[in-house]
């Protein structure tokens, strides 16, 4: 099944937000195009290990190795490359365009825009182009021009200040959240404008933010009671709001969710604690929100009598929502990812099949059929005759001229 076969996309992403929202719509079948500069491509490529014939290496070892970042982020893609400030390279660009759906970037603001190849001057030459620009602070405000990258993006939104320890210092996500959550919205984003294409006719343009990403995610949680109640913001492994958290067992970890009086009783069946429920001050949540501290202890007494197998037996038992905390390593090797595909081998493209490393899946099943198999990610250039030739009608010898005036 491919869902967006129908759909090209032109694209001039780096480092990861723009290349995690144009591997999202090449693994639903899309064509993307991604369009680099010649001899140095997108700066991921040179942030090694890499990988290739010769395995995994610290420096590339072959021509066919490819940053082992690069090919987590690059799949199916494909990769073209013109230098954008030469006139033949920006003609080049919307040439292509014009036989695009989507141009998708995320330079800094403006960047395209200065040298002549923003939406409005792409929308000269293909007025139903959809275009989208993902930044750190979005393309107007008094942030737009801040250098930024996910760790300064989690500092700026407001996100470190409720991560971490009660008492301890800010604290950023351990992986980055802001660019690769900012791609989701893009992509259904992209998806809608498409929608409103096919009614309309007409295209536009897609101004998405890394920070009103994260703030907008942020305020899901009732922030401002907490804020106002000068309630601490940072509460580490446990619930702001109840007893729902983290436990620890005789020999190890586990997290558990207790939010409702009816997951409240089953607990304190659960863990032979009748007293849990009899005890005023865990009459109801209300109650318990008010004397959480004291009803996290009293759970941390009961669980840190048992292994941690038998806690969550009994609490499974119960159905009480348990799970132990487990290491990357542990999930990395657990067959259960595997068989859903929401964890692949790596590939290159440039070897046909897979190296050394994990790569992501898509974490979503679709009754209609199976999402395509991409390939994997391209070295440099690596599609200038295929896309050059079906798209601009550039023979060989106009390719080897292009490339001989520094061009391509």
């Amino acid at each position: 099944m491919e869902p967006l076969k129908d759909i090209r996309v032109l694209a001039v992403t780096v480092y990861l937000a723009g290349p995690f929202a144009s591997m999202n719509l090449a693994r639903m079948g899309a064509e993307v195009i991604k369009v680099e500069i010649p001899g140095k491509g997108d700066p991921v490529r040179g942030n090694g290990p890499f990988a290739g014939p010769e395995g995994t290496n610290a420096r590339p070892k072959t021509e066919f190795d490819i940053s082992t970042r690069f090919l987590k982020r690059t799949q199916g893609v494909k990769s073209v490359t013109i230098d954008l400030k030469n006139p033949k390279g920006k003609q080049m660009f919307l040439d292509l365009a014009k036989e695009c759906d989507i141009v998708l970037e995320n330079l800094a603001p403006g960047s395209l825009r200065r040298i002549g190849l923003g939406y409005e001057e792409v929308a000269k030459v293909n007025p139903g182009i959809v275009y989208c620009s993902i930044s750190g602070y979005g393309q107007t405000g008094p942030y737009k021009d801040k250098p930024a990258h996910d760790p300064q993006i989690q500092g700026m939104s407001g996100l470190m200040d409720i991560n971490g320890e009660a008492g301890g210092p800010p604290t950023k996500v351990g992986f980055y959240i802001g660019d690769l959550v900012t791609p989701m919205f893009a992509c259904y984003s992209l998806l809608a404008a498409l929608r409103e294409k096919d009614r309309t006719g007409k295209g536009q343009y897609l101004d998405v933010s890394m920070m009103d990403t994260l703030v907008s995610l942020m305020f899901m949680e009732n922030l401002e009671e907490a804020i106002a109640e000068g309630q601490p913001l940072r509460t580490g492994n446990i619930s702001r709001g109840g007893p729902t958290g983290l436990y620890q067992a005789k020999d190890g970890d586990l997290s558990l969710t207790v939010t409702s009086d009816d997951q409240w009783g089953r607990l304190s069946r659960a863990l032979k604690a009748p007293e849990l429920l009899a005890d005023p001050r865990f009459a109801d949540y209300g109650t318990r929100v008010i004397n959480v501290e004291t009803a996290r202890k009293e759970i941390q007494r009961l669980i840190g009598e048992f292994t941690l197998e038998d806690a969550l037996q009994r609490l499974e038992e119960h159905d009480v929502p348990c799970a132990p905390v487990r290491t990357a390593e542990q999930v990395m090797n657990d067959q259960h990812f595997w068989d859903r595909g929401s964890l692949l081998p790596m590939l290159n493209a440039a070897m046909g099949g897979p190296v050394e490393g994990v790569a992501s899946g898509f974490p979503v099943k679709f009754s209609g059929g199976e999402l395509p198999t991409v390939p994997g990610a391209p070295t440099l250039g690596m599609h200038n005759k295929e896309i050059f030739a079906k798209l601009l009608g550039l023979n060989d010898q106009d390719i080897k001229k292009l490339q001989e005036e520094n061009v391509i």
